[in-house]
């Protein structure tokens, strides 16, 4: 997911996004702990995602 896909949203569809992120995250690393996940590399990119969702957020809020 890039910012230029993230930036047109409004604050609660970006907060939205970002549940249902952190959900997936924590899916993930459960399926990670039970040696479930095959593609460890979605993790990192999740953890990207949800790092670019916060940071948007927070630059409107301080803006």
């Amino acid at each position: 997911m890039k910012t230029s896909e993230l930036s047109p949203k409004n604050n609660t569809e970006l907060q939205q996004e970002l549940e249902s992120l952190l959900r997936a995250h924590f899916n993930m690393r459960m399926q990670h702990g039970t040696q479930q996940l095959t593609n460890t590399a979605q993790l990192g990119h999740v953890r990207r995602d949800i790092a670019r969702v916060r940071t948007l957020l927070r630059q409107r809020t301080s803006a």
